[in-house]
């Protein structure tokens, strides 16, 4: 586990406070109370973000991704060696979202980084990989698609039940810090129940990975969203893959009918999730 400093406790109690202080929703739709948080729209990839049939999501943001104990051997990258060693990596990504919502049950996304730079500072032990001090990539990163599917819906006695069909292209061949140099093909399972206090949306993957052929587990969550009044929400949300557990917490600031902000921020818990990944973005609706 790594060490991290006090901000940690800070996280945990905005955590805490945000799962059981929260007033209880009041959605101004006219609506039963387990969907007061959320609305009668297909839950997408995005943290507390809905979608409804003949919508179109469009949702430009920023992220930045800072991991201080980045794993790597120089083979990887394009150097010499098998010996695993831990850098720090930077990444400033500029990505675009869009979603189209075919049915009420069915929606598609598109998610692409049109622009990011990675640094990759060389460990202080690496004496045989021959990389340089620091590894530096830029250009266009992942491009991925995301069909998502309703199979059931809500009830008062019974939760949503979701799945989607992930596929992200190896448009980066010639890249090792950015995109994706093989397919990836990912298999999710959801379900969604809302409360009085909050709806909670758990959810778990198996992706197949083209450079290992093979298949694996891939990223599980669980998602906290309370509607605080008409214009805020708060999304609390544990994510992992492996080893790596993440917590992000999310304000959204409804400016408009039709858009509103996404501010959040990841903090890595254990294994080497990002240590900090801040995100900003405008929501908008059509």
């Amino acid at each position: 586990m790594k060490t991290r400093s006090s901000w940690r406790f800070a996280v945990y109690a905005a955590a805490v406070l945000a799962l059981v202080g929260m007033p209880e929703a009041r959605s101004g739709e006219d609506l039963p109370y387990y969907l007061a948080d959320r609305g009668k729209g297909v839950t997408t990839s995005l943290f507390g973000t809905y979608i409804r049939k003949g919508e179109w999501l469009v949702y430009p943001f920023y992220e930045y991704v800072k991991v201080t104990e980045e794993e790597y051997h120089g083979s990887e990258l394009g150097y010499t060696g098998e010996t695993d060693y831990i850098g720090e990596l930077i990444e400033h990504q500029a990505l675009l979202f869009v979603a189209y919502g075919f049915t009420e049950n069915l929606a598609l996304e598109l998610e692409g980084v049109f622009y990011t730079e990675a640094t990759l500072k060389k460990a202080p032990d690496d004496t045989e990989s021959g990389l340089p001090d620091k590894l530096k990539e830029s250009g266009s990163g992942t491009l991925e698609s995301n069909l998502r599917w309703r199979w059931a819906r809500e009830t008062e006695h019974r939760p949503e039940f979701f799945c989607n069909f992930e596929v992200e292209y190896p448009l980066q061949k010639d890249k090792a810090l950015i995109g994706a140099q093989d397919w990836e093909f990912g298999w999710g399972l959801g379900a969604v129940k809302g409360f009085t206090w909050g709806t909670l949306t758990p959810r778990i993957s198996v992706v197949y990975e083209g450079s290992d052929d093979q298949f694996k587990f891939g990223e599980y969550a669980i998602e906290y969203l309370k509607r605080l009044n008409r214009d805020w929400r708060w999304v609390t949300t544990l994510e992992g893959e492996e080893e790596d557990l993440s917590i992000i917490v999310e304000a959204q600031w409804r400016m408009l009918d039709n858009a509103f902000w996404k501010f959040n921020c990841g903090f890595g818990l254990i294994g080497q999730a990002p240590d900090i990944a801040p995100e900003v973005g405008l929501m908008m609706s059509f």
